[in-house]
């Protein structure tokens, strides 16, 4: 299963229990008691998605390593590139 499918599946069953609730399919009392919040609760669950969303790219940003290996070989490789290409007759401005 695909993680678009696992997505798809777990929206796909939260809103069946939301229309459920909604549509008072189900007799609960604190449906009841709190229909204002189960009719706001797509905004919120929205909402929260938004900012669960921006710490975890802000988190990844903030401890993204380093790799001078990499930019130094990235480098050497760089050069031995222009060589190759000015031994073929490319030129470079500089």
């Amino acid at each position: 299963m695909t993680k678009l499918m696992e997505w798809v599946l777990a929206a796909g069953a939260l809103g069946a229990i939301w229309l459920a609730l909604l549509t008072n399919t189900v007799e609960n009392s604190l449906v009841k008691d709190h229909f204002k919040l189960l009719l706001l609760s797509p905004i919120i669950f929205v909402v929260l998605f938004g900012l669960f969303s921006l710490a975890l790219v802000l988190y990844r940003v903030f401890t993204f390593n380093n790799c001078d290996e990499a930019a130094v070989e990235l480098q050497k490789e760089i050069l031995e590139a222009k060589e190759d290409l000015k031994r073929l007759g490319f030129k470079f401005k500089e």
